[in-house]
């Protein structure tokens, strides 16, 4: 073995349920899409800062964090970090940083490329939102440039034991990493990310998605072994063909060992149309994992809400169920996990 490949093999990328030090809101503002709807979407994003602060430090990125600062008077001094760097939207996931730790237990701040989904918008400024971060001192650790290859945190899935889970449609899509080979790209998440293997997704999509089937709106990682995805038992629905094939794929996934995953199939929230009668990606797949909480997207859908709150609780018994409406995020085709990176304890990852 060589030196190279046995420090892929130290590197590892925590799990989301692994102990958390912060989270990262990037905060709507004029200049964002949110500019027609500002108020709506300030009150939800002012529901999940107010749910993160009791789990987990907040640190806020905007070009001016006055609105959130004012909108987040009432919170404690100290719970929440203000950073002011320019953005062009507010899709943390995408554009936030992905840590990983090495075999000596020091974090590796890595910052992947982000061009806007494929291409689709732009991504100037947040592109640089991480680098501009480490320099600010944000995170102790050793910055890693991996500006070469387009990643997206929405993208992947990991277990924290060196499984990542993700699809197709999105690392293999032509704008994004176009030029590599499958087998190339499994190489860059083992230099990257410490991959040891990669799940591959090849069905799977939501009407109204601009991310290319973005693993956390489809299928995701779980403690003991478990998979949470959306599921969908409606024909007349249009996307039950393609979540139906999504879903044989689930089921015939193998742990390292050889044994099934505990597969759990989320409901799929009722159809949501926006004021143009295009349909909008809404997913209870969207869910934050917290220390000691469940953050899980929910759309006024009195029935589909509480059965996916219900089947949360079974999945994590120990952990607080937290409903956020989102229907506000929807009409800009994301959801809450969509909004939020967490950044795991140093002393633990």
């Amino acid at each position: 073995m060589t030196n190279k490949e046995k420090e892929v093999i130290k590197l590892r990328l925590p799990a989301e349920w692994e102990p958390q030090d912060a989270v990262l809101l990037a905060w709507p503002h004029e200049l964002t899409d949110w500019e027609y709807m500002l108020d709506e979407v300030r009150a939800c994003y002012v529901n999940i800062a107010k749910a993160i602060v009791k789990h987990a430090r907040l640190i806020v990125v905007a070009p001016d964090c006055s609105d959130a600062k004012a909108a987040l008077s009432d919170v404690a001094d100290g719970e929440v970090e203000f950073i002011e760097i320019d953005t062009n939207d507010t899709w943390a996931r995408d554009f936030g940083a992905i840590l990983t730790v090495d075999g000596d237990g020091e974090i590796i701040v890595n910052d992947f490329k982000f061009n806007g989904w494929g291409l689709k918008f732009a991504a100037n400024l947040d592109n640089l939102v991480t680098r501009k971060m480490w320099e600010k001192g944000v995170w102790p650790g050793r910055y890693n440039n991996c500006l070469g290859f387009v990643l997206e945190g929405g993208s992947i899935e990991s277990d924290g034991q060196g499984t990542l889970q993700t699809t197709s449609e999105c690392l293999m899509s032509p704008n994004r990493n176009g030029d590599l080979s499958k087998e190339e790209i499994e190489q860059r998440l083992r230099e990257t990310l410490g991959a040891e293997r990669v799940m591959w997704l090849d069905h799977g999509a939501l009407a109204g998605d601009d991310t290319d089937s973005h693993i956390d709106t489809l299928a995701r990682l779980a403690p003991e072994d478990t998979i949470l995805y959306v599921g969908c038992d409606d024909q007349e629905d249009i996307h039950y063909e393609e979540l139906k094939k999504m879903e044989e794929q689930v089921l015939a996934l193998r742990r390292e060992n050889g044994m099934p995953y505990n597969c759990i199939a989320l409901p799929l929230p009722d159809a949501i149309y926006d004021e143009d009668g295009e349909r909008l990606p809404a997913t209870y797949a969207n869910f934050l994992i917290l220390n000691d909480a469940v953050l899980v997207p929910i759309y006024g859908q009195k029935r589909k809400d509480e059965l996916a709150l219900q089947m949360m609780k079974i999945v994590f018994p120990n952990h607080e169920i937290v409903g956020i409406d989102c229907n506000a995020l929807i009409k800009q085709h994301g959801s809450l996990h969509c909004v939020t990176m967490q950044f795991h304890s140093i002393h633990n990852a």
